[in-house]
């Protein structure tokens, strides 16, 4: 997907409009706790406003329903971007409307200003295939979007994290500044690089790493992967499925019943594919789902009364030895209940089994989600290849799919 980046632009005198991804974490008081996703923004803001562009950005942040919502408001996120800037960035009461309007008219080159929370609008999320089957739905999103493109003459998508959604701002608005330059950011062609290069073009041996509680959220990636892949490690929940698929006992384990055909069905796909499946050979189990419970490490069948809470340090060992000769590595999902003491250690045991992979020469590349936060919590972020901005977006990516948010921006010539 070679699109055209801000680096192919002139945005010198014209107003830029810019969906980022500010979806940050608050505390009660209205904090930012952690500006991660506001500094991986930094680079292609700051290039349009030292390029003399006049700056538009726009973000969602929670899911306030259509609704305002005060806690919910971008305010603290003009604030801290100020602080990263050096310079003021002015904040917008709202998305649309007159008001916004006029202040966006008055900025000039190398202003910036934050629209506030794009959800504070129920247009903004409205599915666009509910749109095709309901005209006033349709109208009322194209009319929210259209005062959002008229504010700007070029269009920039920096927000890989909303990429598979076709919200407004991500889809409705770029498709209605036809004929105005539409490109993507460096922050989308970073995660494009890594994410594409990597499934495309791997070296060998490449190994993925998928765990989490549901594998009917992982079956279409494990296909995708089948014929790309040399080698998969299950962990988590998804694992007691294939289990019990294979007639072992999952006592009270999380497992999905209405997959259990297809778990044999994959694994048989995988045969047929010359790809390695790797489960789980031992497992710690606990008596009930709390932190401190009363479990025991157990291979084969979980007896009932018992719960799946981690994989085992067996596996621990065995995943690590799979990961040591890898030179690619793929890893979406945690491998236990990870926000639970003492289940983090298989997920933190692969973090640093994927880091010693990296450091021997490997690409590795994490997807978001509890495997994020697990090389963050160790201190591991700086030590792997790339950490994408995007969990639900990056599955999809690994799925397969196609965003045609970005399919509808402008192709490098």
């Amino acid at each position: 997907m070679a699109k055209k980046t801000v680096a192919d632009i002139d945005v010198r005198g014209k107003k830029v409009l810019m969906r980022c991804d500010f979806n940050v974490p608050l505390d009660d008081d209205g904090k930012i706790t952690s500006d991660d996703r506001i500094v991986k923004a930094l680079p292609t803001i700051e290039h349009i406003l030292d390029g003399g562009g006049a700056l538009i950005l726009m973000s969602h942040l929670g899911r306030p329903r259509g609704q305002r919502n005060e806690k919910m408001s971008l305010a603290p996120v003009a604030e801290r971007l100020s602080e990263l800037l050096g310079k003021e960035v002015i904040f917008a009461d709202d998305c649309i409307g007159a008001e916004t309007k006029a202040k966006t008219r008055g900025l000039g080159s190398g202003d910036c200003m934050l629209l506030e929370n794009l959800r504070f609008h129920k247009e903004e999320t409205i599915k666009d295939k509910a749109a095709k089957a309901d005209e006033q739905l349709r109208q009322a999103k194209d009319d929210f979007a259209r005062q959002l493109a008229d504010l700007a003459d070029i269009y920039v998508d920096d927000a890989f994290g909303t990429a598979h959604r076709d919200n407004a701002s991500m889809y409705t608005v770029p498709l209605l500044m036809e004929g105005a330059e539409r490109v993507i950011g460096f922050l989308i062609e970073k995660e494009l690089r890594y994410l594409g290069d990597t499934l495309s073009n791997p070296e060998r041996p490449f190994v993925a790493i998928l765990g989490g509680a549901k594998v009917s959220d992982k079956m279409g990636v494990i296909e995708n992967l089948l014929d790309k892949v040399d080698c998969i490690l299950i962990g988590g929940a998804m694992a007691y499925t294939f289990f019990k698929a294979a007639g072992q006992k999952v006592g009270k384990s999380l497992c999905e019943d209405d997959f259990l055909d297809k778990a044999t069905e994959l694994l048989k796909q995988a045969k047929d594919a010359g790809c390695e499946i790797v489960l789980p050979v031992d497992t710690v189990i606990a008596s009930e789902f709390k932190a401190g419970a009363e479990r025991k490490v157990v291979s084969g069948n979980i007896e009932n009364g018992w719960q799946g809470m981690d994989i085992g340090p067996e596996t621990r060992k065995l995943f690590a030895e799979k990961l040591a000769g890898a030179k690619t590595v793929v890893w979406n999902g945690p491998m236990g209940v990870f926000e639970l003491s003492p289940f983090e250690q298989g997920t933190e045991a692969v973090a640093l089994a994927v880091v010693e992979a990296t450091e021997a020469g490997a690409r590795s590349v994490i997807g978001g989600g509890d495997s994020t936060s697990a090389v963050k919590k160790l201190g591991l972020g700086d030590k792997v290849s790339h950490i994408s901005t995007g969990g639900g977006a990056s599955l999809e990516f690994m799925e397969g799919k196609k965003f045609k948010c970005l399919e509808i921006l402008d192709e490098k010539g």
